[in-house]
């Protein structure tokens, strides 16, 4: 995916905060993962 033409786009803040905002996601999906194994 090239980051460039958003970057251009949306601006350096709003590509910082969508980029994020997908870890963060991702690692509350592991929390939850591993949560729900622990029941």
């Amino acid at each position: 995916m090239d980051w460039l033409p958003f970057v251009s786009d949306l601006g350096f803040p709003a590509v910082i905060t969508f980029f994020l905002l997908h870890r963060v996601e991702n690692k509350l999906d592991d929390l939850i993962i591993t949560i729900q194994s622990l029941k």
